[in-house]
């Protein structure tokens, strides 16, 4: 989702809050002292996968797309079909959030798809079929309508070599965000959690749902757990800020985080890319994205690593969104390249996957 003048737009004005009106949280994860390099761990070449809710659905597709052959699965929340802005703002406004200029159509991205695909700036056909895939869409969405969930998961019907690839999931009475089980722990407050309908401050719905959990067992059928257990899961692993200066693009944050269980130092764990949606990130809502999606206890009870890179907040992108319309790429350019490999913000998230998958220098 992203944020407009227009005044067609007041539907959307009950979810567009906190767009620098209000003084964010500070993320509990972030330390008195100065984020580090993000580590080289030897994490396992296989099995990446990425995920995301809203504009970081966006984004994850586009990522999948990009780059078949470095992923195993994706999961997407509450977002549209791939290359749906097509670079347009206008676009991204009025057919893949709402739908005042009509539906995208398939046919046309399916064009744009396979002249990237000739042009050898995404990922071939034969890799992308064979992804697993999980979709959700909460059917009382007001920001993404369900409809644009329903094309994304045709598209990936058509991309997928099998339809035994692909879980498709919807909430009847769930609004726009990530549905979570609220932690026993956690006490429910206006700006952290929302109820099933309404994302409150955070976007993270309380629909008493575990969909981290049933995302990522779709996604790794065959992985079993191996870490700490269910009760531990909050004590399995440790959650790290990393300096993401080094990786800077337009559009990213000076800080990103990462939880690492407990063994994954050693190599050899999967890493599992998880992109905020607008509004979701640090400078917004502290460390609520980061704890509470679930995604940190299935990782500690499997062994997965979680990144969590972070997008910032701008003139040019007020609601720190990921780049799903072309707003980090050249002012030259004709065609943005955010949809490809060429994308910025594409090259800096490949760029920390590949830091985390390499192996850690040597001390003499």
């Amino acid at each position: 989702m992203i944020t407009t003048p227009s005044s067609n737009l007041r539907s959307l004005a009950q979810t567009l809050v906190c767009l620098g009106l209000c003084t964010p949280l500070l993320a509990q994860a972030e330390t008195d002292s100065e984020p580090e390099n993000l580590p080289a761990l030897s994490a396992a070449s296989e099995q990446a996968s990425v995920v995301g809710v809203s504009s970081g659905g966006y984004m994850a597709t586009q990522l999948a797309v990009a780059w078949p052959e470095r992923f195993s699965g994706l999961g997407v929340l509450a977002a549209g079909p791939w290359s749906c802005a097509q670079g347009s703002l206008s676009l991204a406004l009025n057919q893949c959030m709402m739908t005042r200029r009509g539906l995208p159509s398939l046919d046309e991205l399916e064009a744009r798809h396979q002249r990237y695909i000739e042009l050898e700036q995404v990922g071939s056909a034969e890799a992308l079929s064979q992804l697993r895939a999980y979709l959700w869409h909460g059917e009382e969405d007001e920001v993404v309508e369900p409809q644009l969930g329903d094309l994304l998961a045709e598209q990936w019907q058509q991309w997928l070599a099998s339809p035994d690839q692909l879980r498709v999931a919807r909430s009847e009475k769930a609004g726009h965000g990530w549905p979570i089980q609220l932690p026993s722990e956690a006490a429910p407050g206006p700006h952290e959690w929302g109820d099933c309908r309404q994302g409150g401050g955070s976007f993270l719905l309380s629909c008493d749902e575990d969909i981290a959990g049933e995302m990522l067992d779709w996604l790794y059928p065959e992985r079993e757990a191996s870490g700490a257990s269910e009760q531990e899961a909050g004590q399995g692993g440790e959650l790290v800020a990393f300096d993401q200066s080094e990786f800077a693009v337009k559009g990213l944050a000076d800080t990103g985080y990462a939880f690492i269980p407990e063994g994954c130092e050693a190599g050899e764990c999967p890493v599992t890319l998880a992109l905020h949606g607008c509004q979701m990130n640090a400078e917004a809502i502290g460390d609520t994205f980061i704890r509470y999606t679930g995604l940190n206890a299935w990782a500690a009870t499997h062994q997965q690593i979680v990144l969590y890179p972070q997008a910032e907040s701008s003139m040019a992108n007020p609601q720190g969104c990921w780049d799903w319309w072309g707003f980090a790429e050249s002012t030259w350019q004709l065609s943005p390249q955010h949809d490809t490999r060429d994308g910025t913000q594409i090259g800096a998230l490949m760029a920390m996957l590949d830091r985390l998958q390499s192996a850690p220098e040597q001390a003499d």
